[in-house]
C-alpha cells in the first residue's frame, strides 16, 4: 500500500527532486532480499529525455549487490525526522546486521510491479533502471540509473517545485556534511 501522500511526479520534473542535493537512501531487492542504505554521493546526471541519476556505492554493501543482481534501485529523500534512520542503515551493513532495517523501523512499499522497493517516510521517491557501466562500477563505484518513475509528497513538492517554507519543519530534506552532523534545508529566497 502507498503512502497518503504519494503523488507521481512527472519524469521530465524528476530531477528537481535532487538538485538541490540531498541525502538519499537507496534501496534495492533481488531474490527476496531487501536492503537499505544511505549515501551523500548521488546526483543528476542528465535531465533530457530520459532523465539520469548517479550514486556511488561501495563494493562491500549489500545495496550494490542487490543493484547489480536486480537491475534496479530506487533513491529516496529522507527528512529532518528521518536522521536517526539514515544514520543507522548507513552506518550498519546487512551484511553484518542483517535485521538492520527492523532495528530501525525502516518499512518499504511497491510502487511498480517490477522496480525497486521504496521507503516509507520519505518526501521524494526516485526508482530507476540500472544503467551498466561494468568499467564505471568497478573503478569508481559510480552507478547510473535510468529514471523510471518519480513520486514526491505533495505536502512539500508539488507542480514541479519544492514548497518547504509551507510544510511542516519535519519534513526538510537533509544534508550530511561529515561525522554524523546533517544540515536541513533551509528557507527559500527568490530572485526579484
Amino acid at each position: 500500500m502507498t503512502p497518503t501522500y504519494f503523488t507521481p511526479v512527472p519524469l521530465d520534473k524528476s530531477y528537481r527532486l535532487m538538485n538541490h542535493g540531498p541525502t538519499v537512501l537507496v534501496s534495492a531487492s533481488h531474490d527476496g532480499v531487501t536492503n537499505v542504505m544511505a549515501a551523500a554521493w548521488a546526483c543528476v546526471l542528465d535531465y533530457g529525455k530520459t532523465p539520469r541519476v548517479t550514486v556511488v556505492l561501495d563494493k562491500a554493501t549489500r545495496t550494490r549487490e542487490l543493484v547489480e543482481c536486480s537491475g534496479y534501485f530506487a533513491l529516496q529523500l529522507p527528512t529532518k525526522s528521518m536522521v536517526s534512520l539514515t544514520i543507522g542503515v548507513g552506518t550498519d551493513s546487512a551484511k553484518d546486521v542483517p535485521d538492520k532495517l527492523d532495528k530501525y523501523g525502516v518499512r518499504t512499499f511497491p510502487a511498480t510491479e517490477n522496480g525497486p522497493p521504496l521507503v516509507e517516510g520519505c518526501v521524494g521517491w526516485v526508482a530507476c533502471r540500472l544503467v551498466r557501466e561494468p568499467h564505471n562500477q568497478q573503478v569508481y563505484d559510480l552507478f547510473i540509473g535510468d529514471v523510471i518513475g518519480a513520486w514526491a509528497d505533495d505536502r512539500v513538492f508539488r507542480d514541479g517545485r519544492w514548497y518547504f517554507d509551507d510544510a511542516p519543519d519535519d519534513l526538510r530534506t537533509i544534508h550530511h556534511v561529515a561525522g554524523g552532523q546533517f544540515f536541513v534545508t533551509g528557507e527559500s529566497v527568490l530572485e526579484n
